[in-house]
């Protein structure tokens, strides 16, 4: 049976799709307000018998031990798969997400399907080490599937990020059970049973659904999982690793972000103004990457705060399905409200509001429930206001004005995370002595949200712990072992030989 809209979402253990034991949620449409599906919670039983089928897979099953032509074979059919049924997982992820179509059409969908690609390749060229700087021995170096995964996925974007953990879990032989957010289940329910059907060795990729704090926590503190791979937020993360760590489980967590989106004078204005709009209101404003902070400098600043303002009041916002819309509605009503809180409370923390900061007046009767909000753009004296410091996740921007590099550069560091930073300058010394002075995972110079899957992917500080990519992944999801061999005879002292 294939989960669509219309059918109840349940849980996919070991090749079957089987209803979970806990409570019944609703899914809802975020452009209409109105329910479109009911997901079956799973319980810890529920969790418990898809750890099992991963446990089962990794023990008996051929996956772990493949040949790696024969493991690239299969993630190019998945790869091919995926890509056969773009156009009907971009209706299911807009369903329960509300992000422009063009958007799930043209990025997220092809991406959910690069990701198996990019795979394939790299363990096709990756390679183990030899050390034989010990006289008379040669070490070698292993890398093997570490055991069962727990992949638990954000509601933003969740085709897209899923693909990459399921991908790189089983690139490197191991099986896993995901969990996606229980806001957005749609896609990944049918995603997992078109793996299937290209021919996914059952129990390989399980899939369970519910509330972070029943369904995940159960996946999370289970005895059979060996690493959790998550992305969300911050204090979500802090929960998990703290649960992971009770039994030295490996983590790796792609946290939120409040990233510097720094704005030189030597910049090119036009590209600059394009991409700085495009960093905080891409994805509906709902993405850890943001360029949230805007930091622009003295000799531009009125120039520029003028023309981002008036860009943004002429955003599109509408049906996430209209070729034209480029802001469809927040994924959840919660989401609106803390959106439209932080727009309230911002003059009294010292900001100016620019533009946005309510509902959009003039939508079709048939959006009336859903939830839309005008983007906001505030400028601000500082970082000392609850917007310029708090990860707010919404089409929400303050802008503030500096005076000189070591100002841009103090500004832009002082946060509490530390994921991207976007650089904006033609002048060669001014963007060197930045990508050594930021302080963030990833830096982006004259460029937005260029994502390289070689390269490693994450945060400092609350943004997160661990690396996404090539390598990253390969050093997470296989464990290192060393062979050490004699080139000669050895002998050893002979106990109790007299």
């Amino acid at each position: 049976m294939n989960q669509s809209a219309a059918a109840p979402i349940q849980a996919f253990i070991e090749g079957t799709s089987r209803p979970g034991a806990g409570a019944e949620l609703p899914v809802i449409d975020p452009t209409s307000g109105r329910q479109i599906a009911t997901l079956r919670e799973d319980s810890a039983a529920d969790v418990d018998r898809a750890v099992a089928a991963a446990c089962r897979a990794f023990a008996r099953s051929d996956w772990p031990r493949l040949g790696i032509a024969a493991r690239q074979e299969m993630l190019l059919r998945l790869h091919d798969a995926i890509l056969a049924h773009v156009p009907e997982l971009a209706e299911l992820e807009c369903a329960a997400l509300g992000v422009p179509m063009r958007d799930l059409l043209g990025m997220h969908l092809p991406r959910a399907a690069y990701n198996f690609r990019f795979f394939a390749e790299f363990i096709g060229q990756a390679c183990g080490d030899v050390y034989d700087q010990t006289d008379g021995y040669r070490s070698l170096v292993l890398r093997e599937p570490v055991g069962v995964a727990a992949l638990i996925a954000p509601w933003n974007a969740p085709c897209a990020l899923a693909s990459m953990k399921i991908a790189a879990a089983l690139a490197f032989g191991n099986t896993c059970v995901l969990k996606p957010s229980e806001q957005t289940p749609l896609a990944l329910a049918r995603l997992v049973e078109i793996l299937h059907e290209a021919g996914l060795p059952p129990g390989v990729v399980n899939l369970v659904n519910g509330r972070g704090a029943v369904t995940g926590a159960a996946l999370v503190d289970h005895p059979g999982v060996d690493l959790v791979s998550f992305t969300g937020g911050t204090e979500t993360g802090r929960a998990i690793m703290a649960a992971a760590g009770r039994r030295l489980v490996p983590c790796t967590m792609e946290l939120g972000g409040k990233s510097a989106n720094i704005v030189f004078a030597s910049a090119d204005y036009d590209r600059a103004l394009d991409a700085a709009l495009a960093a905080i209101f891409a994805n509906n404003g709902q993405q850890c990457l943001a360029g949230s902070r805007i930091l622009v400098e003295k000799p531009i600043a009125e120039r520029f705060i003028a023309d981002f303002t008036d860009r943004t009041r002429r955003i599109r916002i509408g049906d996430p399905r209209d070729t034209e819309t480029e802001l469809g509605p927040l994924a959840s009503a919660a989401q609106r409200a803390r959106v439209l809180g932080y727009a309230k409370g911002a003059p009294a923390e010292g900001l100016t509001l620019l533009t946005g900061g309510g509902v959009p007046a003039g939508l079709p009767d048939r959006l009336a429930g859903g939830f839309f909000v005008e983007p906001v753009a505030a400028l601000a004296p500082d970082n000392t206001a609850r917007a310029c410091r708090e990860e707010i996740f919404g089409p929400f921007v303050t802008i503030q004005v500096f005076d000189g590099y070591d100002d841009a550069i103090g500004r832009a560091n002082d946060t509490d995370f530390g994921l991207v930073s976007y650089v904006w300058s033609d002048h060669l010394p001014t963007v060197e002595r930045a990508t050594r002075d930021l302080r963030s995972g990833v830096v982006w110079v004259n460029t937005t949200m260029t994502r390289e899957l070689r390269a490693p992917f994450g945060g400092y500080r609350n943004s997160g712990v661990g690396r996404e990519g090539g390598e990253a992944c390969q050093q997470f999801y296989t464990e290192a072992k060393t062979v050490t061999i004699p080139s000669r005879p050895t002998t050893s002292r002979r106990f109790g030989a007299g």
